[in-house]
């Protein structure tokens, strides 16, 4: 062997370095707290250490109502002036009144200027000045936190809503306001405190069963491994229940038919064609003509002729199909290994993963506060302008646009860096793009090449190479790091252009223009077709890569033509072994679900005592149900791995062997008689 497609290897090599580079550059620039923390108008952290808000975690809203307005959707702030604050309020309130009482009643000063700006105490300042100055709300509410925002405490009380047992309130501006105003403000705040209520009950009950959720994934991997050891019995077995089950299904579909076609003769009307009654919204109206059963009868004998013609003529290749399944079985019990490595390509594309959202949280948190003019008049001139927060009550904005606010906006720059924020954010999802198709290609060719030792030993299991998955991982490491690249990188351009068709789509839903959406439409639909297609190459290429040690492009050049020189086997063998693991996975995640429904529901009195008292049994019911199905995958995907990698092995070894002494074929007893020679070729000592 020797190493190929070294310049990708290097290109690769160089882009993981460059990719490493921007996460540092990302990690000095960025600051995730600004994820974590709410800010403020002045672009401060609430409830960040060592600064005036450490004890203020809080953001409160001057003026909620307008988070209604239309300029949150455009600009996704609120045109108010936010505050941390170290609690919520708790009563309905005016400055109006507070003011009034201020002289006999300081409590209540004291209570309400809490939620001013800092250093404010002068509660003889006009109503008008201090809402221009925006040096206190209006008014308060009770509220309470949530995403460490203080939103109105809704509650219905008969049918109604109401706040603090309140239907109304005052606005501070000498209006009396009903509390469905507050509503739209603060529009979805009950359905999200009920499914975070939800959310805590689910997090109750993941504490309390995890333990025997794990039982149940443990017993979904014994009952995968069992169906994969069985496999090498009841592979032709149950294949054939399956398509005699379909024959007779159809054999009953067809009499049925028959018998309806039968049961309407002489019945008025029933003779009456589809034609004469029309279209009829009803479906029974047909089931009551002659001509719908007989034509249903027709299908359906169309049906059963092809498929008993296609087991007369498939029958050899089914044949083919089931001992590879057998075979591909056999090759498991021997380099058990293999059933574990999905566990390798796991963790890879978890840290791709971790890496990837890491780096995107810190880009997105790079740069300095930009503060834009927030202002409730739509035809406001200055809207959305930048602005300095210092300075910008001197300026003559406020007078032009009555009510304009200088508000943070966003984290962003000037410079060279921060222009580029996006192509960072762009290239940071194309290299996670490429490596995880990498580690995936990694394990495909790793499993591949383990699997084509087995089948090219001579004697099996005695020509078995020592330890054969990590000698292939070690090949596919050292030789065709650049072959694998080089496949990951074109499924990786793909890939990248169907997110970006995605992202054109949600952003064009609204857009009334046909030909746009059908053009986008196709495009979509292509590149999902050219993708499947690629997977499949690229699948096929990296097992000829493990077997020959040949560049990316022969070998998937090598493949391709091989496949089709056997399409007919290809699509047998596909379909089989679809139907088959598609079965083991229903059977390992139906069976663990059914025992798990017993066990949850204390239907099971041995364990009655042991199981734990839940808010929802459905929570850990479907949580093994899922996860036996994905723990029967990630299993099954080496099995099918391993037959793919077999039936390659097996078509090469019938064009380059004639099964003489000089060139004898390595595949197995069962599948040479399957063919129909005399016997095996005599084997070396």
């Amino acid at each position: 062997r020797h190493c190929t497609d070294i310049i990708c290897c290097v290109i690769f090599i160089v882009v993981i370095l460059g990719y490493i580079a921007l996460g540092v550059v990302a990690w000095v620039h960025g600051d995730p707290r600004k994820v974590i923390y709410p800010t403020d108008s002045y672009g401060q952290f609430c409830g960040q250490r060592d600064t005036l808000n450490e004890n203020k975690t809080i953001l409160f809203y001057f003026n909620i109502l307008k988070c209604a307005s239309p300029v949150v959707l455009i600009n996704l702030q609120c045109p108010t002036t936010q505050l941390c604050v170290s609690k919520c309020p708790d009563r309905f309130a005016t400055y109006i009144d507070v003011q009034a009482s201020y002289r006999y009643r300081p409590d209540q000063w004291n209570y309400f200027r809490q939620f001013c700006k800092p250093g404010f105490n002068n509660p003889r300042k006009s109503i008008a000045q201090v809402l221009r100055d925006e040096d206190c709300p209006s008014m308060i509410i009770p509220s309470r936190p949530f995403l460490k925002r203080c939103f109105p405490d809704f509650s219905t009380k008969n049918g109604v809503l109401t706040v603090a047992n309140q239907t109304t309130f005052k606005d501070g501006r000498g209006k009396t306001r009903n509390v469905t105003d507050l509503r739209e403000a603060a529009n979805g705040i009950n359905n999200v405190l009920d499914a975070r209520s939800v959310g805590m009950k689910i997090f109750e009950d993941y504490a309390i069963s995890w333990y025997w959720i794990l039982i149940g994934l443990f017993i979904a991997m014994m009952l995968s491994l069992l169906f994969l050891v069985l496999l090498r019995f009841t592979a032709g077995v149950l294949f054939w229940i399956f398509i005699f089950g379909v024959i007779g299904i159809i054999g009953y579909g067809i009499w049925h038919c028959y018998w309806e076609y039968d049961h309407l003769k002489g019945i008025p009307g029933s003779d009456l064609t589809v034609y004469d009654i029309g279209f009829q919204t009803d479906f029974k109206v047909y089931l009551q003509l002659r001509q719908t059963w007989l034509a249903f009868m027709i299908i359906l004998c169309g049906v059963e002729v092809i498929i008993i013609l296609m087991l007369i003529f498939l029958r050899n290749r089914i044949r083919i199909a089931i001992a590879l399944l057998k075979e591909g079985s056999r090759a498991i019990g021997y380099i058990m290994s293999t059933l574990f490595y999905p566990i390798v390509t796991f963790l890879l594309i978890a840290i791709c993963i971790s890496y990837w959202a890491v780096t995107a949280v810190f880009l997105a948190t790079s740069g300095e506060p930009v503060y834009k003019v927030m202002a409730n008049q739509t035809l406001c001139k200055y809207a959305n302008l930048t602005c300095d927060p210092e300075t910008f009550n001197t300026t003559n904005v406020t007078k032009l646009c009555p009510g304009a606010q200088c508000t943070f906006a966003f984290y962003g720059g000037e410079s060279l860096y921060h222009k580029y924020i996006f192509i960072f954010q762009l290239a940071n999802a194309f290299v996670f793009l490429w490596l995880v198709n990498f580690a995936i290609a990694l394990g495909q060719c790793t499993l591949a090449g383990a699997f084509a030792s087995y089948y090219w030993a001579y004697r099996k299991p005695a020509d078995i190479p020592l330890w054969p998955l990590f000698s292939s991982f070690g090949r596919a490491i050292r030789y065709h790091t650049g072959s694998l690249a080089f496949g990951a990188l074109i499924l990786a351009i793909v890939q990248l252009i169907r997110v970006i068709l995605e992202y054109l789509d949600h952003k064009l839903k609204g857009t009334q223009n046909s030909f746009t959406r059908f053009l986008l439409c196709c495009l979509k639909c292509c590149f999902w077709c050219l993708e499947k297609f690629l997977k499949f190459i690229n699948r096929n290429a990296y097992i000829m890569i493990a077997i020959y040690g040949k560049n990316f492009c022969t070998s998937a050049k090598e493949a391709f033509f091989l496949l089709m020189r056997n399409v007919v086997r290809v699509a047998v063998l596909d379909k089989v072994t679809d139907f088959l693991l598609f079965l083991g996975k229903i059977l390992v995640a139906g069976g663990v679900g059914v025992l798990a429904f017993f066990f949850f529901t204390q239907r099971i009195p041995v364990f009655a005592q042991e199981v734990p008292m839940l808010n929802y049994y459905w929570v850990p019911l479907l949580t093994v149900i899922i996860g036996s199905y994905l723990v029967a995958h990630g299993f099954f995907s080496v099995y099918a791995m391993c037959v793919d990698t077999l039936f390659l092995c097996f078509c090469e070894d019938l064009e380059r062997n004639d099964g003489s002494t000089a060139k004898p074929y390595f595949m197995s007893a069962s599948l040479h008689r399957i063919l129909g020679k005399k016997k095996l070729s005599p084997k070396k000592a």
